[in-house]
């Protein structure tokens, strides 16, 4: 008797979570721009050293779900990717011209990228588990990573990497030019992202 009267509590919990999120309101919180940002690193395979550079976005919100985030939608402009790490203006423009040739984005064909969150898991207050799609160059692929939520400056960071051969980027990859040819990039590209409202 005390197990189906607990198995019925559970249910009724459950009941009542699932009506109270279908009647909560869903709103979208558009972020701003100016003040968000996405920071990549890219670093060689077999040696210290690599580079580092910036992405705008283009515009994105969140989806709010009652008092949870729940979702969201972001364009990336990769028109303006570029280095930071090179003080010579020359060599910087050329790896950025590079970055944005076939070899790497193409960015005349694939202008933009796009994340969208399909799920959120909190795992604290402050703190959620993200499941997303990634599509860059036509290509999308499901990702996953963690995010730190600061309400108080109504900001969400994050920090993962992706492989970035998924998405067709082959540039001096391994893949592609064997294990242990000299100068190798590494096919984990990092990202540190900062979504601002």
């Amino acid at each position: 008797m005390k197990k189906q009267a607990v198995i019925k509590a559970t249910l009724s919990l459950i009941l009542c979570f699932w009506l109270s999120n279908l009647n909560a309101q869903t709103e979208k919180l558009p972020i701003d721009t100016s003040k968000s940002e996405i920071k990549w690193i890219g670093e060689y395979a077999f040696y210290f050293g690599g580079h580092e550079g910036v992405i705008d976005f283009k515009d994105g919100h969140f989806i709010k779900t009652g008092e949870l985030i729940t979702g969201g939608e972001f364009t990336i402009d990769m028109n303006t990717i570029s280095s930071t790490d090179m003080e010579e203006p020359e060599a910087r423009a050329d790896l950025d011209k590079h970055l944005k040739n076939e070899d790497f984005f193409q960015v005349d064909k694939y202008p933009e990228a796009k994340l969208v969150i399909k799920r959120v898991r909190y795992e604290n207050p402050k703190s959620i588990k993200v499941f997303a799609d990634l599509t860059i160059k036509d290509i999308t692929r499901p990702i996953n990573f963690l995010g730190n939520l600061d309400f108080e400056k109504q900001q969400m960071t994050t920090k993962f990497k992706i492989d970035r051969t998924l998405w067709g980027i082959t540039y001096s990859s391994k893949e592609i030019e064997g294990k242990f040819k000299d100068g190798l990039i590494s096919d984990a590209v990092g990202f540190e992202v900062l979504l601002s409202l």
